[in-house]
């Protein structure tokens, strides 16, 4: 990604400055900005040719022939998505990012291009029986249950191939047929799919080992199911990368405030008193980064990943937390699927 200071210039800057920085940045745009760093304008390897054309001198400003209403996008109000799809139909190369009026950043299409296909695998646990969601599960595995009118499951993989993910694997365990029956080889949804089959279950972490360890060499994020977030994946893998983590859990988090009145009490002397105090306690979300070293050593099983966690932490490996800030909601009781459904609606999956 370019910074766009090196692409700005200022109203009365040379048309020969500008063909300059065309030639050296080759994005065939620059920025014209006031001294408050507004947007006043763009010129394009186009604009230059046709002032040329008209008898413009190279050392005239660049205000006499730059476009004066270029065409912006306010920053964080766009998904990677829409951004993609304007300039492909529109066929623009680059977009200036304002903030307030004020110049930000600019969007290339090679950066949205290079951003949208990461090799690291997702694997996506959905062997549940979701037991306290029936009789919603009595027929229907919970990752399958309907959020905002599709299955979550689906959710949760388009959500992640929004950020650039394409490799998944997907373990399965009740009512397999009906998972395997709509995501098939993920064709349709342009990623591709594995299934890994638990015909015991597993738990969340001897699921692990029915992985292809021979496909895995990079680190893989890890995900329940029956998660609904829109967190940024990309920035949990470089956490745990920059950190040469053996594994990294994202925690959430959680307070707690109890009800009462709460007595310190010594030998029967009380010491102080706190009005229905809060706690905090950082909770596991049910999402992971796992390094290959630490696949490997993964048995066919029945243990939780949190135990698998602690066994590294024994063995005196890294195990990093990532503090989780965005929204994320564990569907585990009929209250959390009837709050997923509102939710939802407002819920943007995209902004990367």
């Amino acid at each position: 990604m370019i910074d766009v200071k090196k692409i700005v210039l200022n109203k009365k800057d040379t048309i020969l400055k500008a063909l300059e920085l065309l030639d050296l940045y080759a994005l065939r745009i620059v920025l014209v900005v006031d001294e408050d760093n507004h947007l006043l304008g763009s010129i394009t390897d186009g604009d230059i040719r046709r002032g040329l054309l008209k008898g413009q001198d190279v050392h005239a400003s660049v205000e006499t022939i730059m476009h004066i209403t270029p065409y912006s996008i306010e920053e964080g109000e766009l998904t990677n998505r829409q951004i993609f799809e304007i300039m492909r139909e529109n066929r623009y190369l680059a977009l200036p990012v304002l903030k307030a009026g004020q110049l930000v950043n600019i969007i290339t299409l090679e950066d949205l291009i290079s951003r949208k296909r990461k090799e690291n695998p997702v694997f996506i646990m959905a062997g549940g029986f979701g037991t306290r969601l029936r009789p919603l599960t009595d027929k229907c595995p919970k990752p399958m249950l309907p959020v905002g009118g599709k299955p979550l499951l689906e959710t949760i993989v388009l959500s992640l191939k929004e950020q650039g993910f394409y490799k998944f694997y997907i373990s399965t365990h009740y009512l397999p047929e009906i998972i395997r029956e709509h995501f098939g080889s993920g064709e349709k949804f342009d990623v591709q799919i594995q299934y890994v089959h638990e015909n015991d279950p597993l738990g969340t972490g001897g699921a692990l080992s029915l992985l292809p360890k021979e496909e895995i060499n990079l680190p893989f994020v890890v995900i329940n199911g029956d998660v609904l977030t829109n967190m940024n994946f990309g920035k949990l893998l470089d956490f745990h990368e920059k950190n040469q983590s053996i594994a990294t859990m994202c925690v959430r988090e959680f307070q707690y405030q109890i009800p009462y009145g709460v007595v310190n009490s010594e030998d029967n002397v009380i010491q102080s008193m706190t009005e229905k105090p809060s706690y905090f306690f950082d909770i596991n979300t049910g999402i992971y980064v796992i390094s290959p070293e630490l696949l490997a050593q993964v048995n066919a099983e029945f243990i939780g990943m949190p135990t698998i966690l602690e066994q590294q932490i024994a063995l005196q490996q890294k195990v990093t937390s990532y503090p989780l800030h965005e929204y994320w909601l564990d569907i585990g009781h009929m209250e959390d699927y009837n709050r997923a459904q509102r939710d939802i609606i407002n819920l943007d999956f995209g902004k990367f």
